[in-house]
């Protein structure tokens, strides 16, 4: 069997067919969404179905971590003490929820293998509802999406902005 120039031209012709619709069928089965009760992980990741998906753009206080924030001031002192910020992001997070329906748009999968998405309580943006809130910041250096929200939080001095805090990703460098 002789191949001619023809029956090499089929050949290649047959096989990129093939490619191509194995590749749309992987493809196809990519994950682009994922609905189900949440369990509550932390202020900015839960689980739904046995999938960990990490809330996209944005960063909330560590569970153990404490922030500070004023409860006295007489002239020219101020008296702050220590609160689980990063327990009460977890909390209010879990509250809005309520063992309600989540719907998360998948974006992408991190380093620890977990979902990055984008999750809804019907129309509720919860990424943005606990930016918003001062539960959580913007993670800019993943995303501006929530740049504007942690701003409004920040001005009404709402959440952490009601005090001193270290930033998420500051505090978890330190651990």
């Amino acid at each position: 069997m002789f191949f001619t120039k023809k029956k090499a031209i089929v050949l290649i012709i047959i096989c990129s067919i093939f490619f191509i619709l194995t590749y749309n069928d992987v493809s196809s089965e990519e994950i682009k969404e994922i609905s189900g009760n949440a369990q509550i992980i932390d202020g900015d990741t839960i689980k739904i179905n046995s999938k960990k998906i990490r809330l996209n753009g944005i960063d909330a206080p560590e569970f153990k971590q404490m922030c500070k924030k004023t409860y006295l001031t007489i002239i020219f002192f101020t008296f702050t003490k220590d609160y689980p910020c990063g327990k009460i992001s977890t909390e209010k997070l879990k509250k809005k929820i309520n063992n309600k329906v989540i719907t998360c748009k998948i974006l992408d999968i991190d380093r620890y293998k977990r979902y990055i998405g984008e999750c809804y309580k019907r129309n509720l943006n919860l990424n943005s509802w606990l930016v918003s809130n001062g539960h959580a910041v913007a993670y800019r250096k993943y995303s501006k999406k929530y740049v504007s929200d942690e701003i409004n939080a920040k001005n009404e001095k709402i959440g952490i902005w009601q005090g001193k805090f270290e930033m998420p990703w500051e505090y978890r460098k330190k651990k």
